[in-house]
């Protein structure tokens, strides 16, 4: 779930990701497969979705790839030794053989140069391989990206986030097309979907799910009151209006 530059607490967030693993279920649905293909999940965090992924696969090979090294060792304690785990950075994406499917869930989004990551993931798909990825898109989090603006702007908080640049990339299906295209995919087909999502725990969710960035330019005593202050802008209960950008996109054969 992560793309280097921070770690993240996957002990929580493996207790609250129920959305993220739902989502995932339903892309991994439209995943079709013989069974003896080998699938890279990129960005697999803890490894819930890498588990049923490895179900469909019983004469396959499963790849799991974070950026973060407490996901990576999560995710190591939930999956059999046959899945090969490693940590890097999908700005960085380089593998020893070429794969049948690059899928990912829940990741994209925190990659800034989606031109770089396409051409990276083309690479490393084998001629035919298939790319079939969701991650945030256009307009997800909107209200959340302007409640966490009012509260990082006000004195108690301002000076941390002086120099923050820009933690999200939630790119529409017309310019994800277009990138794509641009990368050397072909049959490409990418859409939006509303989900909007009321969490069980909405401030570990927050604090682990979306402030992360935010939170680590924090000292530990302000990083609650942070989290507290902006779920507070939210109102309750905690509503999130997420939009999910689907992919899906061939590398010709």
């Amino acid at each position: 779930m992560n793309t280097g530059g921070r770690e993240w607490d996957a002990e929580t967030y493996d207790k609250v990701s129920d959305p993220q693993f739902s989502w995932g279920m339903e892309v991994l649905d439209r995943l079709e497969l013989r069974g003896d293909e080998t699938v890279l999940d990129a960005g697999c965090g803890t490894g819930r979705v890498t588990a049923e992924l490895l179900k469909r696969l019983p004469d396959g090979r499963v790849i799991g790839l974070d950026g973060s090294q407490q996901m990576i060792e999560k995710a190591r304690e939930a999956l059999p030794d046959e899945v090969e785990l490693m940590v890097m950075d999908l700005q960085e994406l380089e593998l020893d053989q070429p794969v049948d499917v690059v899928f990912s869930t829940a990741t994209f989004h925190w990659i800034p140069d989606h031109d770089n990551l396409f051409r990276r993931v083309h690479a490393v798909l084998k001629p035919g391989g298939r790319l079939l990825a969701q991650a945030g898109g256009k307009g997800n989090v909107a209200r959340l990206a302007e409640a966490i603006f009012r509260v990082a702007a006000t004195d108690r908080f301002a000076q941390y986030f002086e120099d923050m640049p820009l933690m999200w990339n939630f790119s529409g299906p017309e310019e994800t097309e277009e990138r794509l295209a641009n990368a050397g995919f072909e049959r490409i087909d990418c859409g939006l979907q509303d989900k909007p999502l009321t969490p069980e725990y909405p401030l570990e969710f927050l604090a682990t799910v979306t402030l992360g960035p935010h939170l680590a330019r924090l000292p530990e005593e302000l990083k609650d009151d942070f989290t507290k202050s902006v779920a507070a802008e939210m109102g309750e209960p905690l509503t999130l209006d997420y939009v999910r950008l689907n992919i899906d996109a061939r590398r010709p054969g």
